[in-house]
């Protein structure tokens, strides 16, 4: 119940050790959001002094990154 490493084994290895490539997609996902979010400076420096107004950010940061690549899809 712990966080457990994802990593892709080589190509080119002889016996490829197993892996879980769904939480790898999963976890990269995740990560490519965070590096999203991060963009926002008011987010990435913390300038929220309250945990609901940062939360709220983090909504409103989210919703902004979502809108703008469901926008471009059309």
């Amino acid at each position: 119940a712990g966080i457990s490493p994802v990593i892709p084994p080589k190509s080119n290895r002889r016996e490829p050790i197993p892996c879980d490539f769904r939480a790898y997609k999963d976890r990269n996902r995740i990560e490519r959001m965070f590096n999203k979010v991060k963009q926002f400076r008011r987010i990435a420096t913390r300038y929220d002094k309250t945990k609901a107004s940062f939360a709220a950010f983090l909504n409103l940061a989210a919703t902004r990154i979502w809108l703008r690549d469901f926008v471009n899809r059309a």
